[in-house]
């Protein structure tokens, strides 16, 4: 392999009659004036006399083929293998042409490919056309994780791609982004499971109900257990928030996430919360003050002027009192804020408190919050406050030499579907604390893992900060074109996004410099969801099937002239209730199957 055609301190042809060359590989050239270059191929192509190499091809040029016949190369006869590659470090002048270029052994890169220890980094997974450079690799660097591809899994034999966990106080955020079927989830799941692993306190939004880190992987030996790295909890089945403890921005922010406030139920609620509210106390005060604007000084004083039980009177001189000292408050403004507060009540959101996730935390667990989106929104923006400025406080007063309170962790928050909870261009409740963690969160020790299919919807704040971007398969133009402002991408990989296979990905981060090809390692545990649809229904039938043998069984045989008996003694086991008519249809659906049979008789069929 040499340098062809005329060079530049930045990038060079390489041309090689015997080798093809691999997107993203590495290659040390030999420079005999400046020593070993090292460069990463970012353009490869194959010529040969049956596709003739034109001159003015986009890809190589007049220079490129001048210099191949230089150095001994038969245009004419010869296949060529050109590679266009970019230096790592730019070189202090153009690059010698006809330098030979090698292959590196794993002393060469290893500054370039390793960028933390294995018991100090998450293993996500391997760096995509290093099988030569990783033969060379220190031996507890071999085989650490399986690798699915082309419908096998095997061990990698690529060098693996470590994400230094220290590295997070400098560059501390990670961005996740691909469309549907790209392996986003499953990387998120990868990241999630090395966080379990170095027993790091990480809270997990989810709103597909997929975060179940229980079930191992039957495939892989040894995949390890991890039903007690993690907890899950349903919203207002496990926790929830105690109202007692709300203040009044923490109630402003629940309520407007169900749905915006004016600035007149804002200004209510500032007036209407006291401190030490129940719930029960504050909705108790807006339905009678919503009732007083209602009635009216005169409707209430006029009641109170004929005989009622004392509990009514003390309520209408409640009223009276709410109406002298909020009587400038618009009564839709009441019923709005009361409304909010109900659809929140419904949902069990009081019922309970965010102890449990806390005690996860300190236990260094992932904690897996679950609920619907809407849910989830107004419930994080509330716990996403506290526990954030439960870890700032105690920072700060470490930092000031006086602690004060218990000691709490540094965290990760982690979610997908993260443009709804900071999207782009509009306000949300959780949008303010996301925005906060993502500009100042790395000072006190607490990290985003944030993925989403759609980077464009993204708050554009939030986006900037994520300094380590892990790219899956995008085809929106416009998710590109954000991808591409966002990180150091090269528009060689940036054509390439729209094909990458499931499970491929470019990470973009300051650590490594560059933007590395890698391909994600196999989760250790399974998602409830992997199940192909298709296997469901065809599962769900012969369920359905079994059981309905085993219950019709005990009732064998069936005489057609005895069907509504039969109808009545099997409904009295049967779940399902069955009238003569679709029972006939079962049973014959059943013969058609072989699961039966049916004999003609005098009296009508038989089935047996």
């Amino acid at each position: 392999m040499q340098v062809a055609g005329i060079t530049t301190p930045q990038e060079v042809f390489v041309a090689s009659r015997d080798r093809k060359f691999r997107i993203n590989e590495l290659l040390v050239i030999d420079d005999p004036h400046q020593g070993p270059l090292i460069g990463e191929v970012v353009e490869a192509n194959s010529y040969n006399r049956f596709i003739p190499l034109s001159i003015e091809h986009a890809f190589s040029d007049a220079h490129v083929l001048e210099s191949l016949k230089s150095l001994g190369y038969s245009i004419d006869e010869d296949e060529i293998n050109i590679a266009k590659v970019k230096l790592m470090s730019e070189a202090s002048y153009p690059v010698t042409t006809g330098s030979y270029v090698h292959l590196p052994g794993f002393a060469e890169v290893k500054g370039f490919l390793i960028k933390g220890s294995r018991e100090e980094g998450l293993l996500l997974g391997e760096i995509k056309n290093t099988e030569e450079t990783a033969r060379s690799m220190d031996e507890d660097l071999k085989g650490l994780f399986y690798i699915y591809s082309a419908g096998k899994l095997d061990k990698t034999k690529n060098v693996p791609f470590i994400l230094d966990l220290r590295s997070f106080q400098q560059y501390p955020h990670i961005g996740i982004f691909g469309g549907s079927g790209s392996g986003k989830s499953f990387g998120m799941r990868v990241i999630l499971e090395e966080l379990a692993k170095h027993n790091i306190p990480t809270v997990i939004l989810d709103p597909h109900y997929e975060m179940d880190f229980s079930e191992s992987q039957e495939d892989i030996p040894k995949a390890g257990n991890f039903k007690k790295a993690f907890s899950k909890f349903q919203i207002g089945e496990h926790i929830g928030v105690e109202f007692l403890n709300l203040s009044k921005r923490d109630l402003l922010a629940l309520l407007s996430a169900v749905s915006p406030l004016s600035e007149a139920m804002s200004s209510a609620v500032e007036v209407l919360h006291r401190r030490g509210d129940t719930y029960l106390s504050f909705s108790s005060r807006l339905d009678d003050l919503a009732q007083a604007l209602e009635m009216g000084r005169s409707k209430i004083d006029n009641a109170l002027r004929q005989d009622m039980e004392p509990s009514e009177r003390e309520r209408f001189r409640r009223m009276r009192e709410l109406l002298e000292d909020y009587q400038n408050i618009p009564l839709p403004s009441v019923q709005g804020i009361a409304w909010r507060l109900r659809r929140l009540y419904s949902s069990g959101l009081f019922s309970h408190d965010i102890k449990p996730v806390k005690e996860a935390m300190m236990q260094g667990k992932l904690a897996v919050i679950q609920g619907p989106i809407w849910l989830l929104q107004v419930f994080s923006t509330y716990m996403l406050s506290n526990i954030y400025r439960q870890r700032r406080d105690y920072k700060d007063s470490e930092l000031k030499g006086q602690i004060q309170g218990d000691y709490f962790p540094p965290f990760v928050i982690a979610t997908d579907e993260a443009h709804n909870f900071a999207p782009k261009g509009r306000e949300t409740a959780t949008k303010g604390i996301i925005t906060e963690i993502a500009q100042e969160g790395r000072k006190y020790g607490v990290f985003l893992v944030l993925a989403t299919q759609r980077p464009t919807l993204l708050d554009e704040t939030v986006t900037a900060q994520l300094n380590t971007k892990i790219i899956f398969r995008t085809v929106r133009g416009s998710d590109i074109a954000t991808i591409t402002e966002e990180t150091d991408i090269k528009a060689e990989e940036a054509r390439r996004l729209p094909y990458l296979p499931s499970g491929d990905a470019f990470v973009s981060s300051p650590l490594f410099g560059r933007t590395v090809a890698i391909r994600v390692r196999f989760p250790y545990t399974r998602s409830p969801h992997t199940q192909n649809p298709i296997d469901e229904i065809k599962n769900h039938r012969a369920s359905s099937e079994e059981k309905l043998l085993s219950l019709i069984s005990q009732h064998l045989p069936i005489y057609a002239a005895n069907f509504a008996r039969a109808v009545e003694d099997i409904n009295r086991d049967s779940e399902e209730k069955y009238e003569v008519r679709t029972l006939k249809e079962t049973l014959d659906a059943l013969v058609e199957k072989g699961r039966l049979k049916k004999q003609p008789s005098p009296l009508g069929d038989i089935y047996m």
